[in-house]
């Protein structure tokens, strides 16, 4: 679920970048690089997960130095990882390939170009843009139809998050976690919650672990069909996109009823969940069974429009063996043939004792992409069943665990609906000295640079939709 305890400590970064480049070799996935200031530098963690758990490698770079071999030469998913760690603490990685602003604003001189040659503009869309998206401006290098290159400015969105967990009680910190990126206010509960009860030493009870799961696989639904809302209503399929905004209201409007919170916010808590849901088990079971119903029903006919589908075959393909140098997440690298899900590979909550299916597909084009989620929706319907059921039998057993706040550090996930979720938390004298959150926006948004190759301006919405990434994740 977690892993706790002392990170293995390397005496220099050179030694830290041989043991990460060993275990990425050995089959491992970078899953996250950041700094963070000490008096005695500026601590480099790097951590690298597989199946067993998270590793977690630390090493300081001494104060006054103000550079360090880089990484991504080595292993290119660290690209956005140093540029984050420049933007933030200012330190150069000699070697990176492209040390430009990233989530911190830069001048104009430090944002060039990327394509060259007669006829070439940049068409700078953003960062606001039309409806309710998120603030981010891509710069679309274009001769005017063809993209051959995209940048993006993620710093409008840039909130200090992370910065603001500093001197919290762990107790209270849950509330800022649940913002971090509020579509997925379960997912990021469920991690720092796992992270700060390993550190306690303690689990969640059973029931609590049910009704995590429950609001879990509730967000996981709202999520992907917001994608599809999003994927219709760039096709002009105005009923299509009627029908699955609708469908996504009521899965909301459900986790309200169950909790008091569209978003599920104030449901999970250190030691477990704030209380029972609201509605018993039978009328979750029935509830659930009708969304499953209408949702399956309009799937099947938005799967059968040619004209839908034929925008999204072999529209923005991320090859499998891009997806997989790079350790894509979530329904991307599972589009691009990966089948990671932590749910499966590194249980939590109660997706050990459940039936977790894992869909994948190879083409890694967006139909592909929505093909995955389709099918999670399917397992979702199923999960959320199991939970009901589980609940039922449960009965009325403990809801939360005796937990007191503890010092240490620790490491939680949660696989969120754009998938893998990290959150590395450190308590030091009761207060929280340092929180890192790497969402899977951060991780995988980079890949949108590469996937624009031989499309045209007129497939950007359904590559965008397609990705189903929130931009706070990846500036937070």
């Amino acid at each position: 679920m977690t892993t706790a305890g002392q990170p293995e400590i390397a005496a220099s970064i050179p030694e830290l970048w041989d043991r990460v480049t060993r275990q990425v070799a050995a089959g491992g996935r970078l899953a996250d690089l950041f700094g963070t200031a000490r008096d005695d530098g500026l601590l480099i963690t790097a951590q690298v997960a597989g199946p067993g758990g998270v590793r977690t490698l630390d090493a300081v770079l001494p104060a006054g130095q103000a550079s360090y071999p880089a990484l991504t030469p080595l292993v290119g998913s660290a690209f956005w990882y140093e540029r984050e760690i420049h933007d933030l603490f200012g330190v150069v990685a000699e070697g990176h390939p492209r040390l430009e602003p990233l989530v911190l604003p830069g001048s104009v001189a430090e944002l060039p170009r990327h394509a060259v040659g007669p006829g070439l503009f940049t068409i700078p869309h953003g960062p606001v843009r039309s409806g309710v998206l998120e603030s981010i401006e891509y710069l679309v290098e274009t001769p005017g139809e063809d993209i051959p290159h995209l940048n993006m400015r993620l710093f409008y969105k840039h909130r200090g998050i992370e910065q603001r967990f500093a001197g919290m009680r762990p107790a209270d910190a849950v509330l800022l976690a649940e913002r971090a990126e509020g579509v997925a206010s379960i997912a990021h509960a469920v991690a720092y919650c796992q992270a700060v009860e390993t550190i306690s030493g303690i689990v969640a009870p059973w029931r609590a672990a049910l009704i995590r799961t429950l609001h879990a696989e509730l967000e996981r639904l709202a999520c992907h069909l917001d994608v599809i809302v999003r994927l219709a209503d760039g096709a002009g399929l105005a009923v299509a996109t009627a029908r699955f905004g609708w469908h996504k209201e009521r899965v909301l409007r459900l986790t309200g009823r169950l909790s008091g919170s569209r978003f599920g916010r104030n449901v999970v808590v250190p030691g477990g969940v704030s209380g029972a849901p609201q509605l018993a088990p039978a009328d979750v079971l029935a509830a659930v069974a009708e969304l499953d119903r209408q949702v399956s029903a309009d799937i099947r006919l938005l799967m059968g429009t040619a004209s839908f589908l034929d925008r999204l075959r072999r529209t923005g393909p991320l090859p499998p063996d891009r997806a997989a140098r790079h350790g894509a997440l979530g329904p991307i690298g599972r589009a691009s043939g990966s089948a990671d899900d932590t749910r499966l590979s590194r249980p939590y909550a109660a997706y050990g004792s459940l039936g977790v299916i894992v869909s994948t597909r190879v083409d890694g084009d967006a139909l592909a992409r929505l093909e995955v989620r389709v099918d999670e929706i399917g397992a979702s319907f199923h999960l959320l069943r199991q939970a009901a059921d589980e609940l039922a039998e449960a009965g009325d057993g403990s809801l939360r665990a005796d937990w007191k706040s503890a010092d240490g550090r620790a490491v939680g996930w949660a696989e969120a609906p754009h998938g893998e979720l990290l959150y590395d938390v450190r308590v030091e004298d009761g207060h929280i000295t340092r929180c890192r959150i790497r969402p899977a926006s951060f991780h995988n948004l980079v890949l949108m640079h590469e996937v624009f190759a031989g499309d045209i301006l007129t497939d950007f919405p359904f590559i965008e939709a397609s990705f189903g990434l929130p931009v706070a994740g990846a500036a937070r």
